[in-house]
């Protein structure tokens, strides 16, 4: 197994394990309350993020630094040339009129034209914001006017025609270009008497602390706030992803480092490790989907050696393995592998950090039995090639960590938000521990406050809300920044988050309960859809479940039942309910009884953007869940 061959390589390499040097604060009880990571690199004085591709020309112009998915084959972009489209379109958004500090919205699945825009934007002397493609057109129409934006590109006509609607009643409507329709074509040929030498002027002389970018928030709980982040902010996360990370690659796995980029680049984090993934020439592709059906080919395909994704991504790959195995009658079979997987990867990892003995011949002939039958499988679904794989966005179950362990593949999980550029902790390589988001990226520190709260402090932090100082001044203070995230430090500075600290829910018996940990766990588990924990000012906990159409459609067919059969059948059918009551009983196992589910009602349909039960990243808007199915929580707690 290829990462239990990295690690035993990683202990002859010393230097690396002892490269992140954490200084722990205690409190007077002895409590850890604060851990600092020294940086790795200096802090730039002059040059931006926009400089990447540049650099990239003029030190190794031959090098391959993406990968541009054409006609069924990824075609190689050079440095020399990439840096070439940029300069083009950079001086066709002059020639439109773009001034020094214009913004320019984006709305695009991921895909290569988006990261030739980002820099582009820049090398003309903009400011990029970011629209998620699934954006309504009253969330562009506040995005556009908020920021004061004058241009946008869409990618299809679709996003065009709700960039008309939305900013319909503009007095001065932004000047539209379609991805789609050539927008990147019309711009090269726009901007043929714009002189090179124009772009450089612009490019050089912007400053690290000039803004690069507003990336307005989710909105899990009401508008969406205008982050505004600079080029040190980027800068600053991207050089200690980098540092941290890229010499496992180089001098542990003896891979050339790949990457496939299917977050959605309106995401910061998958700006920020595009950015990254330039700055240390590492291969990158683009996927414009993270839905199973549609990633796993282009998976396939491009053959990454590592990933960056969310908890959901590797709960469906698990499921779908599970589903595959269930087809052919070999369901049970998934679940001893599964369990097996769980016990060595526990097993395994605590002999590495030295904290037990390590699997024995039993439990290691049991996980190569598994290996040849089930984990072989999940790595050729990811590739083949890939080792490790970092997930961000919201807790990932621990068990389902360890099991993609024991399949080959460590998952490093990372926690940060858009106001900390991304990332501000991860769990460093070499030092797996699951379960925790890991340590301060290089240059930051971590403080939890009285109350739990988790502030966090670095050049990652963000500059200021746009246009709402009240809203900024209630988060920064002295430069440290308020999450909102509840945790806490271990005896060696790894944060755990245990949930949102206005998620959190006061039953009438007056137990106080994070609700994130058994929503998290409860949707890692098939045939969960989504999870919301209720109960605040409730006798008990408990929980309202949707079920996962795939899960649905998976459920029905292994017991022959009509496909069409009707979800308020399916909701009702006691076998259904028993597989969600195993989903519920695994995440009760995390938490006392006073805190543990006691009853759940299957809810028909899903939480979808449409709907406007989630946000563009996923994220479950807590209140409009509890104000659509309240007559639902009132029957629920009647019984």
């Amino acid at each position: 197994m290829g990462v239990r061959k990295d690690l035993k390589r990683a202990r002859r390499h010393a230097d690396l394990m002892a490269r992140t040097r954490v200084e722990i604060v205690r409190d007077e009880g002895g409590a850890v309350r604060e851990a600092r990571t020294a940086p790795m690199t200096a802090i730039p004085t002059t040059g931006t993020t926009a400089d990447l591709p540049f650099i990239n020309a003029a030190e190794a112009p031959d090098a391959v630094i993406l990968r541009r998915a054409q006609h069924h084959t990824w075609q190689p972009v050079t440095a020399a040339a990439f840096a070439r489209e940029v300069t083009v379109v950079a001086k066709g958004l002059i020639a439109a009129g773009l001034e020094t500090g214009d913004r320019v919205a984006v709305m695009s699945r991921t895909r290569y034209e988006w990261t030739v825009l980002d820099f582009a934007i820049w090398a003309a002397g903009g400011q990029t914001v970011p629209v998620y493609a699934t954006a309504s057109a009253e969330q562009v129409e506040w995005i556009v006017q908020d920021s004061g934006t004058r241009f946008v590109i869409t990618e299809t006509a679709d996003h065009t025609e709700t960039v008309r609607t939305g900013t319909a009643r503009f007095q001065h409507a932004p000047r539209i270009w379609e991805l789609d329709t050539g927008a990147l074509d019309e711009l090269s040929t726009l901007g043929h008497g714009v002189p090179d030498e124009e772009v450089t002027k612009r490019r050089t002389d912007l400053t690290p602390d000039t803004i690069a970018t507003i990336c307005y928030t989710s909105g899990t709980t009401g508008r969406p706030k205008g982050c505004v982040l600079t080029h040190a902010n980027l800068h600053a996360e991207a050089a200690a992803t980098v540092e941290l990370l890229h010499p496992v690659f180089k001098e542990v796995t003896r891979q050339v480092a790949s990457t496939l980029l299917f977050l959605p680049l309106a995401h910061i984090l998958g700006r920020t490790l595009q950015i990254a993934c330039l700055m240390a020439r590492i291969e990158i592709g683009h996927c414009p989907s993270i839905k199973p059906d549609e990633l796993r080919p282009a998976l396939k395909e491009f053959r990454p050696t590592f990933l960056v994704g969310v908890p959901y991504l590797f709960e469906k790959i698990h499921d779908t393995g599970r589903a595959t195995a269930e087809k052919i009658g070999r369901g049970a079979s998934f679940d001893r592998a599964d369990r097996i997987g769980v016990r060595f990867g526990r097993a395994y990892l605590n002999r590495f950090l030295g904290t037990g003995k390590g699997p024995g011949p039993a439990l290691y002939a049991a996980w190569a039995l598994y290996d040849l039958l089930v984990y072989r499988r999940i790595r050729k679904e990811l590739g083949g090639r890939m080792r490790y794989a970092i997930s961000g966005g919201s807790p990932l179950d621990r068990d389902l960590n360890l099991f993609f362990y024991a399949a080959g593949i460590i998952v490093y999980e990372g926690y940060g938000l858009t106001e900390t550029s991304a990332a501000a902790t991860i769990v460093p390589p070499l030092k797996p521990r699951p379960g925790t988001v890991g340590l301060p990226v290089p240059g930051t520190a971590v403080r939890i406050a009285d109350d739990g709260e988790v502030f966090v402090k670095g050049g990652i932090v963000f500059a200021s809300y746009w246009n709402n100082p009240g809203a900024t001044d209630a988060v920064l203070q002295d430069g440290w920044f308020a999450t909102g995230d509840l945790g806490f430090l271990d005896e060696d500075g790894y944060l755990t988050i245990t949930g949102r600290k206005k998620d959190i829910l006061v039953t009438s018996g007056g137990k106080n309960v994070a609700p994130a940990v058994l929503e998290d766990r409860v949707r890692s588990r098939p045939p969960v859809g989504q999870c919301v924990v209720i109960g605040d000012n409730r006798p008990f906990v408990a929980a309202l479940i949707t079920l996962d159409p795939e899960a649905v459609a998976h459920w029905l067919s292994v017991r022959g039942l009509p496909a069409d059969t009707p979800m308020s059948e399916v909701v009702r059918d006691p076998r259904m309910r028993a597989d969600v009551q195993r989903a519920v009983d695994h995440a009760n196992k995390a938490v006392s009884r006073a805190e543990s589910i006691r009853g759940f009602t299957l809810v028909e349909g899903d939480f979808t953007e449409d709907n406007g039960l989630l946000t563009p990243s996923l994220k479950v808007k807590r209140h409009a869940v509890l104000a659509a199915y309240a007559e639902e929580i009132e029957t629920l707690y009647r019984r």
